[in-house]
Parts: structure tokens; C-alpha cells; sequence
């Protein structure tokens, strides 16, 4: 049974104040990140799945029941090549890991995002970069992950070392994958649904806390691509 409480206390921008779950959904996500040892958020954009699982992963640090956060997405190409983008590797890949940035910068500001990220404190990575190393007191945050094949995604669950958490967030209605690869969040919700310690947590248009017009565009869509499919 999961430990549900109505808020979470965190320090936000140097400041004390709280971080409160909208829905229903965000309690049973934030709950099941704090009780189970792997949590899958999956559901659709404006949920708030990336910005509560950093939210939390910082609070873990601050309150030194980690020693760092990895936060990783996988790196898929669509329409241009990486080797066409401008730049070095590094400044190619930076696009793919903005929106993690995003959020940290906001909920850090800018002094402790600049610190954290200098010493290496928050690393902000691709996910091929994770091939053959092992997180111990670790809070690690997978984003994007309709994204992963089925041995990336094998991959990243198999990095988890001791005293570590795995958020694993994911909308599987938007899978950037060639049509012959089957979604590495997919399979694994299968696999591992029934291993002790990892929660799945699903979000629907309920949960959508942007502008009202964002739950009414996905509403739009999925009635479209139903009639599509009938």
C-alpha cells in the first residue's frame, strides 16, 4: 500500500516552499517514485511526468539520500542526420537534451543549475552513454523512453546499482521509431509488470496541466486516429 500524502516539501529555486500533486495520477506517481525502487510514468505530453520526477530527484539529493542524478533520453533522428547538424558531437546533441535542461534550470535557478551541472552532481546525458557503467546512489530519470529499443531499454534497467532509483517516463502514442522496431517502454512494461518494486503509473488526458487547449488537441487527435483506424 503506498504512502500517499497530499503534498511534498522541497527546496525550489533556493527557496523552501511546495511541490503539490494536481491529479490523482501525480500523487500515485510521486508516491510510487518514493516507495517503489523503479517507477514507469507513461502517458501523454504536459502530464508533468519529467518536470516531478527532477522536482523529486533534486529533493533526494538536497536531502542526501542520493549523491547524484543522471538524467538521460535516447538520441533518435528524425528528418536530419546527426552528421548534418552544425557543430561538434556535443553541440549536436544538445537540442536532444534541451528540455531536461529546461526543467532543471527552472526548478534549480540559475546558480545551482550552473554549480550542480559544473561538478557533475546532475549529469544530463544520452542514453547510448550508459552502456557499461553501474549507478550506485543514484537517482537516475530516463525521458523520452517510447524512444529505446528493446536492448536499450535492457540496457538502462540492468545500470541500477545499490541505494538507487530509475524513473522511467515515456507516451507511447508517440513513438519516434523506424515502423520495424518495437518500443524498447512498451515491451518492458510487459516484461516487469509483475517484479516486486517497480511501479507502472498511467497518465491520461486528465492529467494534462498545460493550457486547457493542449488536453483539447490531444482529444482531437486520438478521436482522429480512432476513425483513421476504423
Amino acid at each position: 500500500m503506498l504512502n500517499v500524502k497530499k503534498e511534498y516539501n522541497i527546496f525550489f529555486k533556493n527557496k523552501f516552499c511546495f511541490i503539490k500533486p494536481k491529479t490523482i495520477t501525480q500523487n500515485l506517481y510521486l508516491n510510487s517514485i518514493i516507495n517503489k525502487i523503479i517507477t514507469f510514468g507513461i502517458g501523454v505530453s504536459g502530464t508533468g511526468k519529467t518536470y516531478l520526477a527532477t522536482a523529486l530527484a533534486v529533493d533526494f539529493f538536497k536531502k542526501r539520500k542520493v549523491s547524484r542524478i543522471v538524467l538521460a533520453r535516447p538520441i533518435v533522428e528524425a528528418g536530419e542526420k546527426l552528421g548534418y547538424l552544425p557543430g561538434n558531437f556535443n553541440k549536436k546533441i544538445d537540442p536532444y537534451l534541451s528540455p531536461i535542461y529546461d526543467v532543471l534550470f527552472e526548478i534549480l535557478g540559475s546558480n545551482f543549475y550552473k554549480k550542480y551541472i559544473y561538478n557533475n552532481i546532475i549529469e544530463v546525458v544520452p542514453l547510448a552513454y550508459m552502456r557499461g557503467r553501474t549507478f550506485n546512489d543514484c537517482f537516475v530519470v530516463l525521458d523520452e523512453a517510447q524512444n529505446t529499443t528493446i536492448s536499450q531499454m535492457k540496457m538502462f534497467l540492468t545500470r541500477l546499482g545499490f541505494n538507487s532509483k530509475a524513473v522511467i517516463n515515456g507516451d507511447i502514442s508517440q513513438i519516434d521509431l523506424p515502423k520495424n522496431m518495437y518500443s524498447g517502454l512498451k515491451h518492458a512494461v510487459k516484461v516487469c509488470k509483475n517484479i516486486k518494486d517497480i511501479g507502472i503509473i498511467y497518465f491520461n488526458i486528465n492529467d494534462v496541466i498545460r493550457s486547457n487547449i493542449v488536453g483539447n488537441i490531444i482529444k482531437a487527435y486520438n478521436k482522429y486516429e480512432n476513425l483513421i483506424i476504423k
